[in-house]
């Protein structure tokens, strides 16, 4: 059993049942008990039900309210607040234009302290935070994908590529796809409880489906290790 943190809009639905911790984050970035309904747009459940795994607990940041903004504070807050509650794994399906000093901040001591931080990029244009950051898995959708397959893209704005469908089709894109790498990671780790994460990121590097961006397709099956 592994703990994946989602700083997100909050987590309702199914995936509820896998919460073990949850709070808010208010826009001057202070850690507050959290309010019921938790997810007022939608996107958090999403991400939540994606990752969510009889293997996996998972830790609720909240950082959006009725829509999908926020800011550096509240993020680097919420991954702050993550790190205590010991997470393995963090995911950011997030991506701001400007690079903020405190969140950089808060990533590097997420990575730091040994946590897997994965966060959303987009698959065209400019690089956006906190996926740019040093140590940080930059994953995005990638419409090659099916449920469950991975890619390797090693380009200029992301790592890793997964299916950009969520399970209703109500939200697609960069955030589903980061939403899906992070599961694949977390579901290995959490059979592989004491491998690195060097060994994690090459066990997800010998499942992908496809090598290489869009435009240039290669194929390949290759089981998990």
């Amino acid at each position: 059993m592994i703990r994946v943190g989602i700083a997100d809009s909050g987590i309702d639905g199914m995936a509820r049942a896998n919460v073990v911790a949850a709070i808010d984050v208010s826009p001057a970035g202070t850690v507050e008990l959290p309010r019921e309904p938790r997810d007022r747009c939608g996107h958090g459940s999403m991400i939540g039900a994606l990752i969510a795994a009889p293997t996996i607990e998972l830790l609720d940041a909240r950082i959006f309210d009725d829509a999908l903004r926020s800011s550096a504070v509240r993020a680097a807050s919420a991954i702050d607040w993550l790190v205590k509650e010991r997470a393995r794994v963090i995911n950011l399906s997030i991506g701001l234009r400007e690079d903020r000093d405190l969140l950089r901040d808060a990533c590097a001591r997420a990575v730091a302290s040994g946590i897997l931080v994965v966060a959303a990029a987009p698959a065209r244009g400019a690089a956006v935070f906190p996926a740019s950051y040093p140590g940080v898995v930059r994953a995005t959708g990638d419409a090659r994908c099916k449920p469950g397959e991975i890619s390797v893209l090693d380009g200029a704005i992301a790592d890793f590529g997964a299916c950009v469908q969520s399970g209703d089709d109500s939200i697609r894109g960069a955030s589903v796809g980061c939403a899906n790498v992070t599961a694949a990671i977390a579901r290995w780790l959490a059979t592989n409880v004491l491998a690195s994460h060097a060994e994690a990121l090459a066990a997800l590097r010998a499942s992908a489906i496809y090598h290489g961006p869009e435009r240039r397709v290669t194929r390949e099956r290759r089981p998990p290790e």
